[in-house]
């Protein structure tokens, strides 16, 4: 039997968890794109990367929480504007119409006593961390899905008769020690079990012996790997609910290896165990800002994101030896570019990279609104020969950026910051 745990309303909980003024009331937490980051004064920025799963990424912090207004309130000719999205809501603000992803402004129209809290993801962080360290001395073996979700195998450890008090037992002792309310999901398949815990929400068990039967009314897109391109292809031939594609299993092993992967999870037959922790396939961050024009600008914002990419990369002792770049723009204009590098990765090098794939992408005159760059194809997942004729100055490059690494990682990520990333600042 497999668990699935899901932290109900996860942000919102951590916060009521630490201040219990914030129970039974709308509360929201908003979140907007960190730009902080981008600031050339010194902010103390940090890396949390102690959580490993699926969907779990690293997250930069500052030491210092904002306070709402100081995060969501930006002024713009003379008058005051909320901005930011919804990341959480709780039950009670949800019954008010307020949902994930909705700007915050509206939220606020929708219920104007709804309490709007700045998202402190060190704090999530540290609670998603002390909760995955005590269920892996709960259940032998335990799977980080995401920040606020879990897997865990039961086999060998509690009989099948057994697991749904266990369940409970478990959901009564994470919110005596956290003060965390817990949704779990019960079945002899891992996607099964997370898809019960859906409708075990709020707060509640629920143990799936039929799956055929319980499938049968689910609607197809509530199937954890449904996503918009299967249910495209689904909804074309008139199909709306999982238990629908029972007699269909030739139509998805005429879709390849993902199609009868994806069919034997609806039916809970996959027989996929608890992924152990994974090797990190890539690394990389976003940021979505308003229009920039200027080419120095995002050439020096690209170099920030650079460093934090290069922090991250150097800490995990990984060489990438593929470089990515990605601008959005105005009009859903977009440009990408990638190079291979087959060398010793350092923070000089990566900038020097980039900044030349920004010159062969960029639309001049268009307005920026998001980049993204990343790193990938790892010599350890990936072997490759790296380039002997460079191998001494490459060698001197990494020996920099490990001295600048261990300066970072005693003061902050912006302790030391190169010269193009402190051109003047045109927005």
């Amino acid at each position: 039997m497999f668990l699935h745990i899901d932290i109900d309303s996860f942000f919102v909980s951590a916060e009521r968890s630490r201040d219990a003024a914030l129970r039974g009331v709308p509360v929201a937490v908003g979140g907007r794109s960190n730009l902080e980051i981008f600031s050339t004064r010194r902010t103390h920025i940090r890396l949390m990367d102690e959580n490993h799963g699926a969907f779990v990424a690293p997250v930069f912090y500052s030491d210092r929480r904002k306070t709402f207004r100081e995060h969501f309130i930006d002024r713009i000719d003379g008058r005051e504007k909320i901005r930011g999205i919804v990341t959480t809501s709780s039950y009670e603000a949800r019954a008010r119409g307020v949902r994930t992803g909705m700007p915050l402004a509206q939220a606020l129209r929708l219920c104007p006593e709804l309490i709007v809290l700045p998202g402190d993801m060190l704090f999530y962080h540290q609670l998603s961390h002390a909760l995955a360290g005590f269920l892996a001395r709960e259940i032998p073996a335990v799977e980080q899905f995401s920040i606020d979700e879990f897997f865990g195998d039961l086999q060998g450890w509690i009989p099948s008769g057994e697991a749904e008090g266990f369940a409970r037992e478990l959901q009564r002792r994470i919110f005596r020690e956290f003060h965390l309310p817990v949704s779990i999901g019960i079945a002899r398949s891992k996607w099964t079990a997370k898809l019960a815990t859906e409708y075990a929400k709020p707060y509640g068990v629920l143990k799936v012996e039929d799956v055929e039967a319980f499938i049968r009314e689910i609607p197809i897109d509530k199937f954890p790997g449904i996503g918009r391109g299967y249910r495209r292809r689904l909804e074309e031939r008139g199909v709306r609910t999982l238990g629908e594609l029972i007699p269909m299993r030739r139509l998805f092993e005429s879709w390849g290896v993902p199609g009868r992967q994806l069919y034997r999870r609806i039916l809970g037959i996959d027989g996929e165990g608890i992924a152990r922790r994974p090797s990190r396939q890539s690394v990389g961050i976003s940021r979505t800002f308003d229009p920039i024009v200027e080419p120095e600008e995002l050439r020096r914002r690209i170099m920030v994101m650079a460093r934090h990419v290069a922090y991250i990369t150097q800490k995990l002792g990984a060489n990438p030896t593929r470089y990515s770049l990605r601008i959005r723009y105005l009009q859903n204009l977009r440009a990408k570019g990638a190079v291979r590098v087959d060398r010793i990765f350092s923070e000089t090098l990566f900038k020097a990279e980039l900044s030349r794939l920004f010159d062969r992408i960029h639309r001049p005159g268009e307005g920026a609104i998001k980049l993204a760059l990343s790193v990938s194809d790892f010599t350890h997942l990936h072997p490759r020969t790296l380039s002997l004729l460079d191998l001494e100055t490459d060698r001197r490059a990494r020996a920099i950026s490990e001295g600048m690494q261990r300066i970072r990682e005693r003061f902050g990520l912006d302790a030391i910051r190169t010269g193009n990333e402190l051109a003047a600042v045109n927005n």
